[in-house]
């Protein structure tokens, strides 16, 4: 994956560079032209939603939208600047700022299957701030040379995505109205030596956004952008749930008698306990990583027209 998105980059700006770089701009309208290079500014309004182990859908969990559960989803936004070269390549660097979260108790009233996430009872929900580095490939401009055309060219533009992130999450779930910081209580044994290959997850990792959109130019010096980016992760503790209960008395021999009740209660907090005592009953699955993703509605101040003399 991370190879063909390389050599995708790779021919989108030598497609870019390949053309006549000493053409003359191309006309906006009867007042503006264009420079080859643009710059934008602006703000977006999102939508953010996230894919885990706790809550979903009824029945056996499934893959993607499958599983979603849309009356979780929240609202965040964000900040960017970008560089746009000759409408075909652009590279931004963004700030966005939300909140995910997800429910066991959304399963309420099930029968099927779902009834054990259900009763698992668990929750969690987590602020995210990311900053990522993201390349724009436009190809209705990367394959047609609009300066060199007679026809105007289009107002819009849909465009694929794809960049590095970094991003910080903390998951926290509500005990007797307070919100309890879940990565410290090691609820599934991260770092204890009865579980070797359970570490101590990062609350600042790396993420890959891809996504696609599309940019529609409202006037001479506005911009106007939807967009889905899902971000790929690689942690499958976004929410602090990925395998299975640990044998609850080994929180006494790593914390203190306080702490160590508190781990326990919120490693296990099953309406109707089917944990086997010792541990090693099914809590998460492990077989996918978790993910978050946004829609994005974008307005920006398009800066580098300049007006005709």
């Amino acid at each position: 994956m991370k190879k063909s998105l390389v050599l995708i980059f790779m021919f989108a700006f030598a497609m870019g560079i390949s053309k006549n770089t000493s053409a003359q701009y191309y006309f906006y309208d009867n007042d503006y032209y264009d420079s080859p290079l643009l710059f934008e500014v602006g703000g977006s309004l999102n939508a953010m939603n996230c894919l885990t182990d706790i809550g979903g859908k009824k029945g056996i969990g499934k893959k993607f939208v499958k599983d979603l559960n849309l009356g979780k989803t929240s609202v965040a936004g964000g900040v960017f600047v970008s560089a746009t070269y000759k409408n075909a390549v652009a590279f931004r660097i963004e700030g966005t700022f939300g909140t995910v979260q997800a429910n066991d108790n959304v399963l309420s009233g099930v029968t099927d299957i779902a009834k054990e996430r259900f009763n698992r009872n668990l929750s969690f929900k987590s602020s995210i701030t990311e900053i990522s580095g993201v390349f724009e490939l436009h190809p209705m401009f990367i394959f047609i040379d609009w300066a060199n055309r007679d026809n105007t060219p289009p107002r819009y533009s849909p465009y694929l995505l794809a960049g590095v992130g970094y991003y910080s999450f903390n998951p926290q779930a509500e005990l007797n109205g307070e919100w309890i910081d879940l990565q410290p209580l090691s609820t599934e044994g991260q770092g204890f030596k009865e579980y070797p290959d359970r570490k101590v997850y990062k609350l600042k990792q790396a993420n890959i956004p891809l996504g696609i959109g599309l940019k529609y130019e409202l006037s001479q010096f506005l911009n106007l952008r939807a967009e889905f980016v899902y971000r790929k992760l690689f942690t499958d503790y976004l929410d602090d749930v990925s395998t299975r209960y640990i044998d609850p008395t080994l929180f006494y021999e790593y914390f203190s008698p306080d702490k160590a009740a508190l781990a326990a209660t919120m490693a296990d907090r099953q309406i109707q306990s089917r944990t086997n005592p010792a541990g090693g009953s099914k809590r998460g699955s492990d077989k996918e990583k978790d993910a978050y993703f946004s829609f994005n509605l974008k307005v920006s101040l398009l800066l580098g027209r300049e007006r005709i003399r």
